[in-house]
């Protein structure tokens, strides 16, 4: 019924969902790939979902995660859209962070499809939205509704400045991001740390390769979008706005 990207976007989609039923939805945000996807109207797939999480205990959160992950009604709404739930295993598990490899089948597909859950507990930010998931997703699957807690535009923004500027090994996605929020003209309150790493963030930014961003970007983009992207000059051009919008916030 799927491909293999709309097969995990689907799983996560019903993850969100059937956690609600065991994790209050207020000690946990949606953040990062899936965020922008479901609520930024972002033409990218997310290969993992993210999430900040507090309160909750690293007991408790694993025993509710997994115990979604095999429930009846968790088995039964993945299989009605012909996915599967093959195997997963609690790859990490510390005070910092909680990650779950998942393996998952799709009836329509010969190979497992790979995916990952994970909670961080590094920082919560205070500016979250609960809302439901854009419509058209949510049509395009023909799922009820999604509801979840996640990371305003403005907090989003902060977030991928932090993550440019701080990753060790630089992600053309970053950027991409960070074109699709500015093109929505969010207007972050940058705080002191991120001011201070506006620089780092464009240093890094212009650093990143067209080939980089073939390959960690476009291969995830809905197919109609693969084409234009894959053109040299439609990254330098989207590259050199972000940088000049990175280098307008501090001006």
């Amino acid at each position: 019924m799927w491909n293999s990207r709309q097969t995990i976007e689907v799983f996560h989609l019903l993850f969100l969902r059937a956690l609600r039923e065991r994790v209050d939805p207020g000690l946990y945000c949606l953040k990062g790939g899936c965020n922008l996807r479901f609520y930024c109207k972002s033409i990218g797939y997310s290969e993992d979902i993210d999430l900040d999480v507090h309160t909750v205990a690293r007991g408790t959160l694993q025993k509710n995660v997994e115990t979604t992950l095999r429930s009846d009604a968790f088995v039964r709404t993945l299989r009605a859209q012909a996915i599967l739930v093959g195997d997963f295993s609690a790859a990490k598990q510390t005070s910092t962070t909680q990650r779950w490899k998942v393996q998952l089948r799709n009836t329509g597909l010969t190979q497992n499809i790979p995916t990952k859950i994970e909670f961080s507990r590094r920082r919560f930010d205070p500016d979250t939205l609960l809302e439901p998931v854009e419509a058209e997703i949510i049509a395009r699957y023909k799922l009820y509704p999604v509801l979840a807690q996640h990371y305003s535009p403005s907090t989003a923004l902060i977030q991928k400045i932090e993550a440019l500027a701080l990753r060790n090994e630089t992600q053309a996605r970053d950027v991409f991001d960070l074109k699709l929020l500015f093109d929505a003209n969010v207007r972050p309150t940058l705080h002191a740390t991120a001011c201070k790493l506006i620089p780092e963030a464009i240093v890094k930014a212009i650093g990143i390769g067209f080939d980089d961003f073939s390959g960690q970007v476009v291969a995830y983009l809905e197919p109609e979008y693969q084409q234009h992207y894959r053109e040299k000059r439609v990254w330098e051009r989207l590259q050199e706005d972000v940088v000049t919008r990175l280098e307008a916030l501090v001006s």
